[in-house]
């Protein structure tokens, strides 16, 4: 014999996972995200006796490529780490100087007065 139910089964108690019935899938709420920008700020402190120990200062921007720079944000462009355009460039400067300072103690070590640099 079976009981009835208290809830008629038209009617969960849960509610439904995601991608079933919602309006928007994850690939739309990416979208929506990347081409407006989120940012998520927060600190982290902790004191003793209310004198500060550690501050943490949380700041994460998520946004497309082509967004960041359109709010002024290009770091990732100079940094040798991430761009092999900025490593080339920093490379070429670093050469620049070693040959610099080679020739400024080749010339110390001949004795002649240093050139001046063109």
């Amino acid at each position: 014999m079976t009981t009835p139910s208290r809830f008629p089964e038209s009617s969960s108690r849960f509610p439904e996972p995601y991608g079933h019935s919602s309006g928007a899938n994850l690939a739309d709420i990416l979208e929506r995200v990347l081409d407006k920008g989120i940012v998520i700020a927060g600190d982290i402190r902790i004191n003793l006796l209310d004198i500060e120990l550690l501050t943490v200062k949380l700041r994460l921007i998520v946004a497309s490529v082509d967004k960041a720079k359109e709010m002024g944000i290009d770091w990732w462009e100079t940094d040798p780490a991430l761009s092999s355009r900025a490593r080339r460039d920093e490379l070429t400067r670093e050469n620049a100087e070693l040959r610099e300072r080679l020739a400024r103690l080749e010339e110390l070590e001949t004795g002649r007065a240093p050139k001046e640099a063109p």
